[in-house]
């Protein structure tokens, strides 16, 4: 049997907009719960260090979010990792979110779910995850010490990633659609400088090809429609984020790409429900703009919670 927790406020996602907003709403005084499908942290927790979040010019990905985590149990934020959710409905009241193990009711919810890296959709991807295709280059890279490699695409993440791999492999291969790079200029500067990577411009990948593991893309310039193989020993997609919404779909406004809709209050369509970070529509997808949107969810959540009490009893 399904164990009941009822709380004023439930937070779905642990990384730095949920944290952030787990902070804030305990601090206005409601209960907090703060679940998550993995363990707390998020993305961010796999980054092997990041240099633009204020007050850390260097600070690790991992430890930067055990301090968020911290700072939320100072405040009493419940927190339940590792939880499958199975079901959520944000329409009812009080709304309602089942996982395998708990059913929790909550008069506010705020969305915290993130994003995930964007499949390229070619042949061979799916069969070679684990077999030389990897989203993430912190938890994999050393594999492919004295090896050669791939990234695909041309934002902060995609360089900045490439760049991390050049500790391991003997060659980085970046591909890029493009004949320019929409990392920032600093990072471009550092990756232009690295004689370990290589940029293939004007360039997608077709198929990633192999037998037991990932041993060539087949590469297509745009501009020329010329194609050819590259031999590589794994491949690193960075070509965007989808967010994690799956549970959401057909409940709440999202934007042509799936990302949830809000207002400046992080306010979705939904009469007491919020969506903050990556899973929102928004200019940038950074920590510290998640942490911002945390702050900014968890606030007005609180002033939705204290016009409920202000209803008369037999309305609420």
């Amino acid at each position: 049997m399904q164990k009941v927790y009822d709380f004023d406020t439930v937070i779905l996602g642990g990384g730095p907009a949920g944290l952030s907003a787990g902070i804030y709403a305990s601090r206005g005084a409601v209960s907090t719960a703060l679940i998550d499908i993995n363990m707390m942290g998020g993305q961010p927790s796999n980054y092997l260090e990041l240099e633009n979040y204020p007050g850390f010019p260097i600070v690790g990905g991992y430890d930067l979010m055990e301090k968020f985590e911290e700072h939320a149990d100072r405040f009493g934020v419940q927190k339940f990792p590792m939880q499958e959710i199975e079901n959520v409905d944000l329409i009812s009241t009080p709304k309602i979110i089942l996982t395998r193990e708990s059913e929790f009711r909550a008069k506010t919810v705020i969305i915290a779910t993130g994003a995930q890296p964007m499949k390229l959709g070619v042949s061979g991807e799916k069969e070679f995850v684990g077999r030389g295709v990897s989203y993430c280059a912190v938890c994999d890279g050393a594999f492919y010490k004295g090896k050669v490699v791939a990234v695909v695409g041309g934002g902060n993440a995609a360089i900045e990633e490439a760049m991390y791999l050049t500790k391991f492999a003997n060659k980085v291969y970046v591909i890029h659609r493009r004949d320019a790079l929409r990392a920032d200029k600093i990072v471009q500067e550092r990756a232009f400088k690295n004689d370990k990577i290589e940029f293939l411009w004007n360039s997608v990948v077709k198929e990633i090809k192999g037998d037991s593991v990932v041993s060539t893309l087949l590469i297509e310039n745009v501009k020329t429609s010329e194609k050819k193989d590259l031999p590589v020993d794994g491949v690193f997609p960075y070509i965007g984020m989808v967010p994690n919404v799956e549970n959401f779909n057909g409940q709440i406004e999202q934007d042509a790409k799936g990302f949830i809709v809000t207002d400046d209050t992080m306010k979705t369509s939904i009469d007491g429900v919020f969506a903050v970070g990556d899973v929102r529509t928004t200019p940038l997808r950074q920590v510290i703009t998640a942490a911002s949107d945390g702050a900014v969810g968890a606030v007005y959540a609180v002033k939705y919670l204290e016009t409920l009490a202000e209803l008369p009893q037999e309305v609420k």
